[in-house]
């Protein structure tokens, strides 16, 4: 394990002084996995110091659960009631091809439900630096800027990437980024959310050096990755699930392909993987989305398909096209609605930031397709006629939503996703406005 560089805001440790910091740290961190405590709660109040306590935990060979101020009390009351030796919970459910001791803890989304806690080996994201590092031409030079909190598995990730490779890590100096947060990073680690909050800083006239952008936890549009790249980010969108880890990535803009090392099958429309990335499972629960059979394939429900035999580089193997979560499918008057298909479109619309699908009960029909959609800053007002307008052309008649809500500012999960049960509830509830 070596000691990255961490910075944040004004606040900059180079390897010794994080190397200091963690060997302070070690003597608690050691009396805790003494003391039978081999889970140990971490807040993340200030990433410096959670980083250099996980570090202190895992050389003490505990196992650090990072909660964060922004993860709401349901997280942080999760990791005080697993904290101490519940692993062996998730060693139970764990695909037989996985193979050793739990080093990593994670919370899944939540985006659709409660959050869960998820235990990994050290192996299962190691396994996938080497890739990491050559599809982001990583060298020593890089500082990788990591907007999602610290308690999201996305930027965990880049913590164990750091503590392998080297390669400093900054954090923002605030909740929301600022100018000075992308001034000396060179790659990002976020989701969509994310970046294109650092696209509008570089919109506004804030310098930046950043070259490349990894880009996960939700799907990337078309409009956001060209904002990106045409200011010098090479932008790598990826799918993938805490659960399993990197799946597929889309390097091109042109479809997502499987991640290196990674097979794929479609299973009556559901994605299932196999790699050595996947999770042991969750901690001290059975259930939930992960599943596995005795194979070593693995699903979180996702649906997908594929599309077409060969890419137009001249790549052989088909492109993965994925759809949501199976139990999201809208059952609408005999016709099954994907939520990722109207989302797509509208989204593809001039004006629209964001668009959150859903049902909505119906005593003829079953269910009707909902939408709450969040406009652009600075676009022009529209109609629910004007939106139905545009999207007639790219969805089939039963897509076409016929209730619509609009809000400011969807409610997101800590990490950027949208907060989809959230928003559901407060569509139906009334609490969002309807869009006329």
């Amino acid at each position: 394990m070596r000691a990255p560089g961490l910075r944040r805001g004004a606040v900059a440790l180079d390897a010794d002084e994080v190397s200091s910091l963690i060997a302070a740290r070690s003597g608690a961190a050691a009396a805790a996995v003494v003391a039978g405590r081999t889970l140990v709660p971490i807040s993340a109040t200030d990433p410096i110091e959670a980083v250099a306590t996980l570090l202190a935990v895992r050389a003490a060979s505990g196992i650090g659960i990072i909660t964060d101020d922004r993860s709401g009390p349901d997280r942080r009351a999760r990791a005080l009631l697993c904290s101490g030796t519940a692993e062996a919970a998730a060693v139970r459910q764990a695909p037989q091809s996985i193979d050793g001791r739990p080093a990593w803890a994670s919370f899944t989304s939540g985006s659709s439900g409660s959050p869960r806690l998820l235990l990994r080996t050290d192996r299962s994201w190691a396994d996938s630096f080497p890739a990491v590092g050559s599809l982001l031409a990583l060298d020593g030079d890089d500082t990788v800027l990591l907007p999602a909190p610290l308690s999201s598995s996305l930027s965990l990730f880049s913590v164990a990437h750091a503590a392998a490779t080297g390669i400093p890590l900054r954090f923002p100096a605030h909740a929301a980024l600022v100018a000075e947060d992308i001034t000396d990073a060179t790659i990002t680690h976020t989701t969509p959310h994310g970046l294109r909050a650092i696209i509008e800083l570089i919109e506004g006239g804030s310098a930046h050096r950043l070259r490349a952008a990894l880009v996960g936890g939700d799907a990337l549009d078309r409009g956001l990755r060209d904002r990106a790249e045409s200011h010098g980010i090479r932008t790598i969108a990826y799918y993938g699930a805490a659960e399993l880890s990197f799946v597929a990535i889309d390097v091109d803009g042109r479809g997502h392909r499987p991640f290196p090392g990674v097979d794929v099958q479609i299973r009556d429309g559901e994605l299932w993987v196999r790699s050595p990335y996947l999770a042991l499972g969750y901690l001290g629960a059975d259930g939930g989305a992960f599943r596995h059979d005795s194979d070593g394939w693995a699903t979180v429900g996702d649906r997908a398909a594929f599309a077409g035999a060969r890419s137009s580089s001249g790549d052989d193997g088909p492109r993965i096209v994925l759809r949501g979560r199976r139990d999201a499918a809208i059952q609408t008057s005999s016709a099954t609605v994907i939520p990722a298909d109207v989302e797509a479109a509208l989204r593809a619309v001039d004006g629209v930031q964001d668009a959150v699908a859903f049902a909505i009960p119906h005593s003829r029909a079953g269910s009707l397709v909902g939408v709450t959609v969040q406009f652009a800053a600075h676009g022009a007002p529209l109609t629910s006629a004007d939106l139905r307008d545009r999207v007639r052309s790219m969805l089939t008649l039963t897509h076409l939503p016929r209730r619509w809500f609009v809000s400011p500012e969807l409610p997101r999960t800590p990490s950027g996703k949208p907060e989809r049960s959230r928003i559901r509830d407060e569509a139906l509830s009334g609490r969002t406005a309807r869009l006329d």
